[in-house]
């Protein structure tokens, strides 16, 4: 086998595509887009083996137009005005870019004209959260696709497919007698079961019959092989996050050294301390916010090797600082509202009333400016009707947040459960 058992099975059509079936099913938004012709930019968003380059090829290959791939981790400003040139040529292209998360902002920028005028339709693929890593003029001229881990029916689908290749190509019978072993190494990425199944059928030689045992065995002995693509990356740094949430600062330091001693990109382990300070310490230490942003900012000036002591550092502060979710929680809260409840009106008394038509029309009236009042507070109706007295900061139970509570509860008794 010259190829990858992954790349041989690689699907070129949306009839051979597994899973996704919210985007490519029938019916779907994406799948409608492409049958149509008319796609637009946009960054596929989820997890590493989900079929988002892949998906890119498929669009690629339907609508016959020149296809251009680069990827962000070897590419520069230069290579996209190449590509921004050669399209320049014809009617139409599409660039894919792979983890566009790692394009920096110039780089980024440079997208911008080309993905406005038409010249290019671009479609990033991205295992981060596109809004923190990529810019807002560009991700405002896209459209974000969100892609799911495999379920476990998509990947019983991928063994039937590989079972069928060894017979085909291979003449192998290959029987799978269980498949849990297989589901639990996958983790609902097609490309790290694939890759499992060509290390165990080959390690198994004349042998064809696979069992959880069988796999496990196999797969502890050859892990560097089975991780030649850099898949246990999402797995360490995942091991990493939890155990900083987890407040283990001994767990985390070693997760640590496993990606300083493997080459991670240094700004990648700094870039997710931020997210975890605001995500799982927030209000608890808000200091963990500034001193994470100053940890990625040093992270960046300095570089390896040096700046692995200033990531273990923060590292150990963020195991050993108090937890909170509590602002995660109500930003999600607040988005669940706005789902349902839609677009509702601003009170009159907190618009603006630049105009002297909007101030007959009573905007801004009855307002009562804070600082005109003792202690710097009136309270006032801020939220829509409809949502008086939803409550969506619960503070969490730390020291910190135990005062915050107090206070709000001083200021708000009468609006508010504090």
């Amino acid at each position: 086998m010259n190829k990858p058992l992954a790349a041989y099975l690689r699907p070129n059509s949306l009839n051979e595509y597994i899973g996704q079936k919210h985007l490519v099913g029938e019916g779907a938004i994406l799948r409608n887009a492409i049958e149509s012709g008319n796609i637009p930019s946009m960054i596929l968003w989820g997890p590493p083996g989900v079929g988002k380059t892949t998906l890119a090829n498929i669009i690629a290959n339907r609508l016959f137009c020149p296809f251009y791939s680069l990827s962000a981790i070897n590419s520069g400003v230069k290579d996209v005005r190449e590509v921004i040139e050669k399209a320049k040529q014809g009617d139409r292209a599409i660039l894919f870019i792979d983890e566009i998360h790692r394009f920096s902002k110039n780089q980024q920028d440079s997208l911008l004209g080309a993905v406005e005028q038409g010249i290019i339709t671009l479609i990033g693929a991205t295992t981060e959260n596109p809004s923190f890593e990529v810019i807002t003029p560009l991700l405002s001229r896209c459209q974000v696709f969100i892609l799911k881990n495999l379920e476990k029916e998509d990947l019983m689908q991928l063994i039937d497919k590989a079972i069928e290749y060894y017979k085909e190509n291979e003449n192998k019978a290959i029987e799978v007698k269980e498949t849990r072993a297989l589901m639990r190494i996958s983790g609902g990425d097609a490309r790290k079961l694939l890759n499992a199944i060509e290390i165990v059928v080959t390690q198994l030689g004349e042998d064809t019959i696979i069992t959880n045992e069988k796999v496990s065995t196999i797969i502890q002995q050859n892990l560097t092989s089975y991780d030649k693509k850099g898949e246990m990356h999402y797995d360490i740094i995942s091991a990493f996050i939890k155990s900083i949430r987890g407040s283990d600062p001994n767990a985390a330091v070693y997760w640590l050294a496993r990606m300083v001693n493997s080459g991670e990109d240094a700004l990648f382990i700094a870039r997710r301390m931020v997210i975890l300070a605001s995500e799982d310490i927030g209000m608890a230490n808000p200091n963990a916010m500034l001193l994470s942003n100053a940890c990625f900012e040093a992270v960046n000036k300095i570089g390896y090797p040096e700046c692995r002591i200033i990531l273990s550092q923060m590292a150990v502060y963020l195991a050993t600082s108090p937890k909170s979710n509590s602002t995660y929680m109500a930003i999600e809260k607040a988005l669940s509202i706005v789902e349902k409840t839609g677009d509702l009106p601003v009170p009159l008394h907190l618009r603006n009333a630049p105009t002297s038509l909007m101030k007959e029309i009573g905007y801004s009236k009855d307002y009562k400016y804070a600082h005109d009042y003792e202690n710097n507070f009136i309270p006032i109706q801020f939220m829509p009707d409809g949502l008086i007295g939803e409550k969506l900061y619960e503070t969490g139970n730390n020291p910190k947040e135990k005062e915050i509570l107090k206070h709000l509860g001083m200021m708000w008794k009468d609006y508010y459960n504090y």
